[in-house]
């Protein structure tokens, strides 16, 4: 089984090169202040309804320490979570909130540096009425996020690590840290050159 703390040592940058497009959440769902430290976890999804925010308000008292809380919502009307709640989340153990919605309350986030990844900020709340069900997938930032799926998130973006290639993924992000850690600029200068002079003239550029 991965060290899922060991993924706070790899950056998304690197997760990114290795997984691929369809792994990576979009870039609307960005941190909410900064500079935000990196964080990675296994992923206790949400499922909020637009208007509506009772599933996240009910996750934070039943998400494991370490987890980050991964919300489906796309509501660009109302908030999701504000500084009460993202409080309580951070003193239950809650690693982070990823959320295709919006919060409010982002001083008091900031001041307590509870790291929020969201879509940004409205000063109304959503109402609490829609139960649906915890853990179940998620879709979030376009991305498919299953309960257990690693989510790493730092200033580059957010990243989801399938639960089932955690292993191969975390070794595979250590050779490619490891090797890039001991290669110089001069070396990697002209490599590159190489390479996009190969495909320049291959496609028939003179110049």
């Amino acid at each position: 089984m991965a060290d899922v703390d060991a993924f706070t040592d790899i950056p998304t940058t690197t997760l990114a090169d290795l997984l691929g497009r369809e792994q990576v959440v979009d870039i609307g769902i960005r941190p909410l202040w900064g500079p935000v430290p990196r964080v990675a976890g296994p992923a206790f999804t949400v499922r909020c309804p637009p208007g509506d925010n009772l599933m996240l308000h009910a996750a934070i008292h039943r998400a494991d320490p370490g987890s980050v809380v991964v919300v489906e919502s796309g509501d660009l009307d109302y908030a999701l979570a504000g500084g009460n709640v993202c409080a309580v989340a951070q003193r239950r153990g809650v690693a982070a909130f990823v959320a295709d919605g919006l919060i409010r309350d982002l001083a008091e986030v900031r001041e307590m540096r509870f790291p929020v990844f969201a879509r940004g900020v409205i000063p109304i709340p959503g109402g609490k009425s829609a139960v649906r069900p915890l853990g179940e997938r998620v879709r979030c930032g376009g991305v498919a996020v299953d309960a257990g799926d690693v989510v790493v998130a730092d200033e580059e973006g957010v990243v989801v690590v399938p639960s089932a290639r955690l292993e191969e993924t975390l070794t595979a992000a250590r050779a490619k840290l490891a090797k890039e850690a001991g290669e110089t600029l001069d070396a990697w200068e002209s490599a590159h050159r190489a390479r996009i002079d190969k495909i320049l003239a291959d496609q028939g550029f003179e110049g």
